[in-house]
């Protein structure tokens, strides 16, 4: 594994994000793509459950905030779709394994492959490094930016979703599972852009309102300029910081963008917020990182 050194820690400090090429083997990166294609060819997708996965507000507050799927999925292994896969009923318009956006959102408790990955050795190595006493895993996602219907993320900072007090408890692992590029929707950041708070929290809605979520306060107009585009190669991890703001663009390939990724709290004198849509369950409390 890549030995991980006190000079990127720094640079990870001051960036908000840190690359690490090949922290992951082949071998590790074919497992889960092997793993996730046996969890697709048994995926049976109740019809009213179909939703379709968006980052654009408005949309988001309708699919999602309107749906007790997306909320209740912190601790299940559930699926999510791209725009226009599905026709007026609810039927796939092209192979479901192609029209898939992401499973989400607890493949690292229920998943032998996806556990194993995030409670790994060298992760847990990586988190003692960056002088994390209690990190607990909060979620993970696997997602697929597919060829040429991949969406774009709009700039956002994960903090936004998983809200903490104090802020900056919040850290998210970005595990590239194919080569990540310009074309097929890599990630791009604004460095330093971690250290001034954030400007938006997505929040349960009070009971009895039209959506189960909803936004307070809103995103900046940021300058495009001041992205910079992080390519990664496959097995690649990327730390992200989470109140540094980042996006994706459409992906417009003809390949795929798989990654697997999860988010750490250090649980030592923090609060997870009530209001966070993400919530420990009796079934699934927030497991250590360290086992």
């Amino acid at each position: 594994m890549a030995f991980v050194t006190q000079q990127q820690i720094q640079k990870f400090r001051e960036d908000g994000f840190l690359v690490l090429e090949h922290f992951f083997t082949t071998e590790e990166c074919d497992s889960m793509r092997n793993q996730i294609q046996r969890i697709i060819a048994e995926m049976e997708v109740p019809p009213h459950c179909r939703t379709e996965f968006s980052t654009k507000e408005e949309e988001q507050l309708q699919a999602q905030g309107s749906s007790d799927y997306f909320l209740t999925s912190g601790d299940k292994i559930r699926f999510f779709f791209e725009k226009g896969v599905l026709d007026e009923r609810g039927n796939f318009l092209i192979p479901k394994e192609k029209s898939i956006s992401k499973i989400g959102h607890a493949l690292h408790a229920y998943d032998p492959v996806f556990k194993q990955i995030t409670h790994s050795s060298k992760v847990q190595e990586l988190g003692r490094k960056l002088g994390l006493e209690r990190p607990v895993v909060v979620q993970s996602m696997y997602i697929f930016k597919q060829p040429g219907i991949g969406g774009e993320v709009t700039p956002h900072q994960d903090a936004t979703f998983l809200h903490t007090e104090p802020l900056g408890r919040v850290l998210g692992f970005w595990i590239a599972l194919e080569d990540a590029t310009q074309e097929n929707g890599c990630l791009w950041f604004i460095p330093g852009s971690h250290t001034s708070g954030i400007t938006r929290r997505m929040v349960r809605a009070a009971p009895g309102t039209s959506t189960c979520v909803e936004f307070v306060g809103s995103e900046p107009a940021y300058d495009d300029s001041q992205f910079i585009p992080l390519p990664i190669s496959k097995g690649g991890l990327i730390l992200i910081h989470g109140e540094v703001v980042h996006k994706s663009e459409l992906n417009s390939s003809d390949s795929s963008r798989h990654v697997f990724t999860f988010h750490v709290m250090e649980a030592k004198d923090t609060s997870w917020s009530k209001e966070n849509w993400l919530q420990p369950t009796p079934e699934l409390p927030f497991p250590s990182l360290y086992t």
